[in-house]
Formats: C-alpha cells, sequence, structure tokens
C-alpha cells in the first residue's frame, strides 16, 4: 500500500509542474516569427512551459511606414500563435504620426504599446512622451517603459510620468533593476490623498535572476511586498534570459506558494488579459 502510494505521489510531480501556470510579460520579437519559434524552442530545450507570453517591439524614430508594417505583424503572429499577447510601439518623437498610429493600432486592438527610453533615445520629460501616454490611457491601453536605470534617473522621471498621467496603466519593466530600492517611494505614495492613483505595475524581468543569488536578495522581497504582488509580473527578457531562468530566481526567493503564483500569471492575467478565464 505504501509503496503504491509513493509511486503515485511521485508519478504526480511532473504533471503538476507541467501544470504550473505562467505569463512571460516580456519577450522582444526582433525577427517576426523567427524569434517566435526560437523562444519556444527555449522552452522546450529547458522544459519550461508558458501558459502567454507578451511578444514586444520596439520603433524606430522617423519611419513610420515601418513602424505600421512592424505592428501589423506582430498582429498578424498573435492570430497565429494565440498564446502570444502583442506589445506593439511607436516612438513618440514621431509627433502626430505616432499619436495617429496609437489610434490606429488601438481599433485593431492592441492593448498595449513599449516605449524605450534608451534604445529609442528619447526623453522621458519631453512632453511628445506625456502626449503618447496620456492618449494611450484614454484609448484604454497600458504603456510598458523600460526601466533598467540605463538612462540616469529615469525610475524618478517614469515616476513623475505616472503620477501626472493618472488615466494611463504603466508597467515599468526591470522594476529599476539594482536600483529596484527607489520603488519603495510607492509606500509613501500611497499615503499621500489626491496624490497617486496606483497606476504602476512592474516586470522583474532580467532583475530577477541577478538578485536571487546576491547579497539583496532579501531586500528585492521586501520592495516586491512594499509594492504588492498584485502589481508585479514576471518576465524573462528572451533572448538575453531564458524562461527557465527566471522561473527558477524566482522560485528561489523567499516569498510564499501564493504570493510566487501571484507573480508567474495572475497578476498579468488580470492587467493584460482580463477576459481569459482563471
Amino acid at each position: 500500500m505504501k509503496a503504491t502510494l509513493l509511486a503515485s505521489l511521485l508519478l504526480a510531480v511532473p504533471t503538476m509542474a507541467s501544470a504550473q501556470r505562467v505569463f512571460d510579460t516580456h519577450v522582444h520579437i526582433w525577427n517576426g516569427e523567427t524569434s517566435v519559434r526560437a523562444y519556444e524552442a527555449q522552452l522546450k530545450e529547458t522544459q519550461q512551459t508558458a501558459t502567454r507570453f507578451a511578444g514586444i517591439l520596439i520603433a524606430e524614430r522617423g519611419n513610420m511606414e515601418q513602424t505600421r508594417r512592424k505592428n501589423d505583424e506582430l498582429l498578424a503572429l498573435a492570430t497565429k500563435y494565440p498564446e502570444m499577447f502583442p506589445i506593439a510601439s511607436v516612438h513618440p518623437y514621431d509627433d502626430q504620426a505616432a499619436l495617429d498610429e496609437v489610434r490606429r493600432i488601438a481599433g485593431l486592438g492592441v492593448t498595449m504599446i513599449k516605449l524605450h527610453p534608451h534604445t529609442q533615445k528619447f526623453a522621458i520629460t519631453d512632453p511628445r512622451v506625456a502626449a503618447v501616454c496620456q492618449l494611450a490611457g484614454q484609448l484604454g491601453m497600458i504603456v510598458l517603459f523600460d526601466n533598467a536605470n540605463i538612462v540616469p534617473g529615469d525610475s524618478q522621471d517614469l515616476f513623475n510620468l505616472a503620477v501626472n498621467t493618472p488615466g494611463t496603466k504603466f508597467v515599468f519593466a526591470h522594476m529599476g533593476a539594482t536600483n529596484f530600492r527607489f520603488w519603495n517611494t510607492i509606500l509613501f505614495a500611497r499615503t499621500a490623498k489626491d496624490f497617486y492613483k496606483d497606476n504602476i505595475y512592474f516586470d522583474i524581468s532580467a532583475t530577477v535572476t541577478l538578485v536571487a543569488g546576491s547579497p539583496i536578495k532579501s531586500e528585492f522581497v521586501w520592495t516586491i511586498r512594499n509594492i504588492g504582488v498584485d502589481h508585479i509580473m514576471l518576465g524573462s527578457d528572451y533572448p538575453q534570459f531564458t524562461l527557465r531562468q527566471t522561473v527558477d530566481a524566482l522560485e528561489s526567493l523567499d516569498l510564499d506558494r501564493s504570493e510566487k503564483d501571484r507573480i508567474l500569471y495572475e497578476t498579468a492575467r488580470k492587467l493584460l488579459t482580463p477576459k481569459v478565464p482563471n
């Protein structure tokens, strides 16, 4: 009897692992379908499942024809690969053309755009950036920003942008990287009446793999809890990191099972795809 029970439990382990729900919110689709196939190949190679993943574009300035074409290609890929959540892009310095493209892709069903101050070489404080973000919010779109502190002071500038654009939800990728401590500011912001609308979310892509084996691991967990796991999502930042590396890093943190499961899947499901069933 005991041997039979033990055998049953051992057989159940891979079944439970394969049933783990994971939403990878940060996958770069640099080369269209080639990138999607490469991403899915590394999942298979590392024996890591992904319930859904977000495919990200980053637009170049001054080439609106290419921006529109790339956004359309991304939407076509999302139709072919329904597990992919499309994150389109514009360049805010393309002025009215960028705003027109935001309206166009919103009409096609896009609910999230990516802006990258370092790669796209723009200033977060530029009024054209605020204009794109404000319009996105009016159209019910979320704005994903790089927040790896490659651009000095980007956390402070992004915080001010979110405070001054309360009608827009933001996701800040990498949660400030090694400057993640700044985001404990949110704990104070929530205490200020009519100041902060709790419209900032984070993915912890790349940063979680860095801090998992570091002396500041406990501070990272402390920051996650101060922000709230209902505002934290997992991302791999593929192809720089695999999803397996990222999941393993999260699992090594001193968070309880329910907190990890929310970061792995539930927060992203609720924020990005509210119509996806439990």
